[in-house]
């Protein structure tokens, strides 16, 4: 029998995470006593992962920022004193009015990601604020923005193939992407693809939980996919496996790609990738024969050196068998492209300054130390909400030493006192998801989802955005646009007119919870049937001449300034890692593994890894090892272990296993600092990968040795 008592609400999963579960919040006395999946919601159908388990508990857990606090210890001491919000945003506002006048507003950075995926209060929420400001522009390339660059010049801002239509597909292939610990729904389809008939393979550099569950894994050398990629495309092309009509008319530079390709046989990738080239002749074969085919790439895929130009190559291959032409062919990137949101409206890039410097967010701690910027124009604050950049960004060492500074005024809005609001001067609590009206946003699906505001904050924590209005009123910005309530902000940020959103308003989502854009049906979505790319040709570009690097703008505050701007390769190729025992001898002398570090099972970039229960799942900090390695360092299974280079070093328990090959560990991210000693963000280097300033956190080299 139904309990009358509690009230259901519906609700939007605000992690960074491609499935975007439709949600529903059940409250009782005004206390928010269950979270569930929506399952009427067609793709994610009632069920939520591990992270989102009991995530009632999140929102009262006894560790939580309630109050706003001011320093009162060392910076990192977590000594801290309650205060109002009156002194709080007047400490903050006379701070920033103070730095303005002595050293400008390039002074004061802004610092955020994913860590709230709505629209309103998530990544580009306090853009306008900062913009309007003067700040200096951070750009945030942590997770596919060297994907969106090379995705954006192959085929255009498309969704692609439909992450719902797997379900027709006869062989999938899913690269870097560990499916069943990061896109669980789409696994599921997957699966049931699968029963169907369908093949799967999965290519990935060591065994995830997704490739033990593969018909076939083929397991590349770390950052040597774009060699695979390439003989692919050589295969495919000389061994007469293209869709010729489809080349001819629906693809710009084939003559030009064959010609590139002539050398990079599978013979020549295998001494590269560790592939037996049979195996990757078979792959080719399999891809151009077995249709439809559909082909879900990973982030990982684009972080080392090479990763844009090796998802160029990958971008490719749906074109040149024809695999656009069916219902469940192509390949899946971000769905997010065909979703009509209005990033213009929400980050007001008109309001910044002429020449308003443009810092990357991957190496806040060199620009924190005065390192890769003028020195006469330090950074001498930082805002830092819905991100952690002591444990999720590189060179951590050197951000911690940044944030060490005394004359470095740190503000971060926060659920927690996490490793980087640790070091803050003023603390200020944020809502979480059943505290605040929003809209999440979804690059892993093609739904709208709503989040509807259903309980009181606890204390006195307010929504991303509330805190934006109040620091702009204090900061005398008067944009009508501060002074929107949310609900405002979400009938401005969509594009509700636009041909995606028909039959669509923000008063179905509210009754409805969802809705799925008009861009065709799973069962019948085949939007590159006839091409109709959104390139400037329509086509599908295998020969980019004369494009210039550059990030999306959604990740740089819409800024188009400061692009990286070098000249982009014409053609799809296999670029070297950074740091390899080929590229970098000398470095692989004194530090001769390379290392892995994937996204957790349990926690959520850094999200739930202060919980017990997340805990428990994940299990403590690890390094996976092969035993031929540990067996050099006289290592055994259950030992604590030191991973460390030049940049830093972290501390885990050895785990020997056949999940990865000799010279290879693997370390998840996303654990706290402070509650480990070191994670893994200690040895990542803060290099920039080819295309979209994207990082290359599988792009270095360490050592390990026993404790």
């Amino acid at each position: 029998m139904d309990d009358y008592s509690i009230k259901k609400y519906f609700g939007g999963c605000p992690h960074d995470c491609p499935d975007t579960c439709a949600m529903v919040y059940e409250v009782e006395d005004k206390r928010l006593v269950s979270v569930k999946g929506n399952s009427e919601h067609p793709m994610t159908n009632g069920v939520l992962c591990v992270k989102l388990k009991d995530y009632e508990q999140r929102h009262y857990h006894p560790d939580r920022l309630l109050y706003p606090h001011k320093r009162i210890g060392k910076k990192g001491e977590k000594k801290f004193e309650r205060i109002s919000w009156d002194e709080a945003l007047d400490t903050i506002s006379n701070k920033w009015k103070t730095l303005i006048r002595e050293f400008g507003p390039e002074s004061i950075i802004p610092y955020s990601y994913l860590g709230n995926q709505g629209l309103v209060h998530g990544l580009n929420g306090g853009d306008s604020f900062f913009n309007a400001l003067g700040a200096t522009v951070c750009e945030r390339t942590f997770c596919g923005e060297g994907s969106c660059t090379a995705w954006l010049t192959t085929i255009g801002p498309t969704a692609g193939l439909d992450p719902e239509s797997y379900v027709h597909s006869k062989y999938i292939v899913i690269w870097a992407c560990n499916s069943v610990s990061t896109n669980l729904h789409h696994w599921t389809i997957v699966q049931e693809a699968k029963k169907k008939g369908a093949k799967v393979v999965v290519i990935d550099s060591y065994k995830s939980r997704t490739a033990k569950q593969a018909d076939w894994h083929i397991e590349p050398k770390p950052g040597s996919d774009g060699a695979l990629a390439v003989a692919l495309i050589n295969h495919i092309i000389y061994n007469n496996l293209i869709d010729e009509d489809y080349v001819k008319n629906y693809t710009n530079g084939f003559e030009e790609l064959k010609t590139h390709v002539e050398n990079k046989t599978p013979e020549w990738a295998s001494k590269i990738t560790g592939i037996d080239a049979k195996d990757i002749k078979r792959l080719a074969h399999e891809i151009a024969t077995t249709q439809p085919v559909g082909i879900r790439i990973g982030v990982a895929l684009e972080r080392h050196h090479g990763g844009g130009q090796t998802i160029r190559a990958v971008t490719c291959i749906p074109a040149l068998t024809g695999a656009w032409k069916y219902v469940g062919g192509g390949i899946t990137q971000f769905p997010v492209w065909e979703h009509p949101y209005k990033f213009d409206v929400i980050c007001r890039p008109d309001l910044i300054p002429k020449g308003t410097r443009v810092v990357n967010a991957l190496q806040i701690g060199r620009a924190l130390l005065g390192e890769n910027i003028d020195n006469e124009k330090p950074i001498m604050s930082m805002m830092c909400w819905n991100a952690n950049p002591v444990t999720q960004a590189t060179e951590t060492d050197k951000i911690v030493k940044g944030l060490q500074r005394d004359d470095l005024f740190l503000v971060a809005a926060e659920h927690f006192i996490s490793d980087t609001a640790s070091y803050a001067d003023i603390l200020l609590p944020a809502t979480m998801g059943a505290e605040h009206q929003d809209m999440i946003l979804s690059w892993g699906h093609l739904y709208l989802t709503y989040n509807e505001k259903c309980i009181e904050a606890p204390g006195e924590a307010l929504p991303n955005y509330e805190i934006f209005r109040r620091l702009a009123k204090k900061m005398g910005l008067n944009e009508d646009q501060f002074s929107w309530s949310d609900e405002k902000c979400l009938e401005n940020y969509v594009d509700w007119n636009a041909p995606a959103c028909d039959g669509i308003s923000l008063d179905l989502l509210k009754k409805k919870g969802y809705a799925r854009l008009n861009v065709g049906c799973k069962d019948t979505r085949a939007p590159h049937k006839n091409g109709n790319f959104p390139t400037e040709s329509g086509k599908c570009e295998f020969s980019i001449k004369g494009v210039k690097n550059f990030v999306a703008g959604p990740f740089r505050q819409m800024y188009e300034d400061y692009q990286p701007g070098q000249d982009l390769p014409a053609l799809p190729d296999y670029v070297p890692q950074f740091e390899s025992k080929e590229t970098n001898p000398e470095l692989a002398k004194k530090y001769p593994l390379n290392i892995i570090s994937p996204k957790s099972h349990a926690f959520l970039n850094s999200c739930y890894a202060n919980m017990e229960d997340k805990q428990k799942v994940q299990g403590e900090q690890f390094v996976l090892i092969n035993k031929i390695d540990s067996d050099k360092r006289g290592i055994s299974s259950g030992d604590k272990v030191k991973v460390y280079n030049d940049r830093g070093s972290y501390q885990g328990v050895a785990r020997v296993s056949n999940d990865v090959s000799g010279g290879i560990i693997v370390s998840s991210l996303g654990y706290w600092r402070q509650l480990n000693n070191g994670t893994v963000n200690s040895i990542s280097s803060a290099n920039l990968a080819d295309m979209g300033n994207a990082p290359t956190f599988s792009d270095n080299l360490v050592e390990v040795v026993k404790v």
